[in-house]
């Protein structure tokens, strides 16, 4: 349960993989990727995408066809992917500074945030060309009106907009929203297909023709260009018709999950609205929890301390989320006797949750 990019390759996606093209997809002629780039562009409302190899390269193009003319700047969460985790790619890529703005709400971006942290000075600042929203971000789904709200405004100022979508799947199948309701909103999109819907590699990044024709030149000065990916687009396709429909149960077992394990006593940092729980493992730490489920195959990130996230996908099922469960219990009931020294044996209950009370603690 560390991440929902740990999902393994089936042998029936190896047989799909051998049914595929074996073109070159660097001069756009393999049939398999084309299917692949067609069906998902259609899916968000668009007329093109193009299939990379990773989220961050998706996101750089995406950002980087949207910023033509430095000085420049971007607005994005400040728990975004592009700000924590592209190795500073906005400033490698495209020359541009990012704002990141903390929400005041502390779950997702409203209007009033980004009309209070856009650049503006056009004498001694970094104008905002581009606002970068995230859905979903650490598993919580960003709202359809807020988007439309932002959407509203930033057409209003002359800003694109980028959505990292990387899970988006996961926000359409938790809301209803049709992909394509999504896709209206933005200017370029970045969705990822080796997380949640499960294929091996690789992510895909949407807007109209004329950016992608531009994102697929900045691929290949990337050296993102690849060859006979056929077999790649092939089983990405297939999983898209086949694995995010089965999102909902997926999203069903987190909540189990989050429910029981609070309550344990333990406590949920953020709403738990798909496949993520980020948690507060107190009374226990996140060491003694991950060891006690490596015993029973099941694998969480072992830090210190006890805030941990937990991810949940299609490989992971009711048995898996049982057994956590279990495990959890068996521990916490251990601290609980020690604590109140009852030997093993006895029969008298204790109310978990008073005897550990949660603590207050910000994500």
């Amino acid at each position: 349960m560390t991440s929902d990019t740990a999902t393994e390759v089936t042998d029936d996606m190896f047989d799909i993989m051998k049914s595929a093209s074996r073109k070159d997809d660097v001069f756009g002629i393999d049939p398999s990727v084309n299917e692949l780039e067609h069906h998902v562009a259609k899916l968000f409302g668009h007329e093109a995408s193009l299939f990379c190899a990773s989220g961050s390269m998706t996101n750089q193009l995406g950002l980087r066809t949207l910023l033509t003319q430095p000085p420049h700047s971007v607005l994005c969460d400040s728990r975004s992917h592009i700000y924590l985790y592209e190795c500073g790619g906005l400033a490698y890529h495209s020359q541009a500074g990012l704002t990141p703005t903390l929400p005041k709400n502390e779950l997702y971006l409203t209007a009033e945030d980004v009309q209070a942290n856009i650049v503006t000075d056009d004498l001694c600042g970094a104008l905002t060309k581009v606002i970068a929203l995230e859905n979903t971000l650490n598993g919580t789904v960003m709202p359809l009106d807020e988007l439309q709200r932002i959407h509203t405004f930033a057409r209003k100022q002359n800003i694109k907009l980028h959505l990292d979508g990387a899970r988006i799947w996961n926000a359409s199948q938790a809301t209803g929203v049709a992909l394509a309701d999504y896709g209206q909103l933005f200017d370029t999109i970045s969705v990822c297909v080796s997380k949640g819907v499960g294929a091996p590699i690789g992510s895909l990044v949407i807007g109209s023709s004329e950016i992608i024709r531009k994102a697929r030149h900045l691929r290949k000065l990337m050296g993102g260009g690849w060859r006979q990916a056929g077999l790649l687009a092939k089983v990405a396709h297939h999983c898209i018709d086949t694995v995010v429909p089965t999102m909902p149960e997926t999203h069903r077992l987190t909540k189990k999950l989050a429910t029981k394990l609070e309550a344990l006593g333990m406590r949920t940092l953020l709403p738990v609205d798909t496949n993520m729980v980020f948690l507060e493992t107190a009374p226990l730490s996140i060491v003694e929890l991950a060891d006690a489920l490596h015993e029973h195959n099941i694998v969480i990130s072992r830090d210190e301390g006890s805030v941990t996230r937990l991810v949940l996908h299609h490989q992971i099922d009711a048995k898996a989320v049982d057994d956590f469960i279990r495990v959890a219990s068996k521990l916490v009931q251990a601290k609980v006797d020690a604590k109140f020294s009852l030997p093993p044996s006895s029969k008298e209950a204790v109310d978990i949750s008073k005897a550990y009370p949660t603590a207050s603690v910000k994500l």
